[in-house]
């Protein structure tokens, strides 16, 4: 670019629907490197809550905007949100990935179809790992050496609050069709 230019990414705003959430959210790929301590990327306001998306499909967007540490706006009438919505928008787990202190945008691990892993290095020496499918139900894996681990490491499911256990190698888990899997992994 030349002097007196500047990059500009321009985007359709957000709408409740799972199209336009994942083409907003999965388009920020490669955009990690214009992120940091006072200039986050924004793809957008919140949509959880609003009706149009299924379950599923809201724990995609937290899980996909937690892990891109965007600005979490809720966009909806809070007044009117479900239980579950509500579990959504204050997970405390996942909310700690978004706002953790390293301050570094999470990135695409790998892409193959309509499946893709994404990942959060975590201040504590851990990462985030969300498993995405955004077609049919399908078994997504991550090799835990694409994220800098090896030997046997600890994974916590973030949605679920519940530890898994300890694996080698990879882990992997069945993710629903526009669902996703977020998993903490540490030594």
């Amino acid at each position: 670019m030349g002097k007196g230019r500047r990059w500009e990414f321009v985007a359709d705003d957000i709408q409740d629907r799972y199209e336009s959430m994942a083409n907003i959210g999965f388009g920020q790929a490669g955009l990690e490197a214009f992120a940091g301590s006072g200039h986050w990327n924004d793809p957008d306001m919140l949509e959880i809550g609003n009706g149009g998306m299924r379950h599923d499909e809201y724990i995609t967007h937290m899980t996909l905007w937690c892990l891109l540490a965007a600005p979490l706006l809720a966009g909806n009438d809070l007044t009117r949100v479900t239980p579950e919505d509500q579990a959504i928008l204050l997970n405390k787990e996942a909310i700690a990935v978004d706002q953790d202190p390293k301050g570094v945008q999470g990135h695409r691990v790998s892409a193959e179809g309509p499946l893709e892993v994404w990942a959060k290095p975590l201040a504590d020496g851990s990462a985030a790992v969300g498993l995405f499918s955004r077609a049919g139900t399908f078994p997504v894996k991550v090799s835990f050496k694409d994220i800098g681990f090896t030997g046997s490491v600890h994974v916590r499911d973030l949605w679920a609050h519940k530890d898994l256990g300890t694996f080698e190698g990879e882990f992997a888990a069945q993710v629903p069709r526009h669902g996703a899997v977020m998993i903490r992994v540490s030594k």
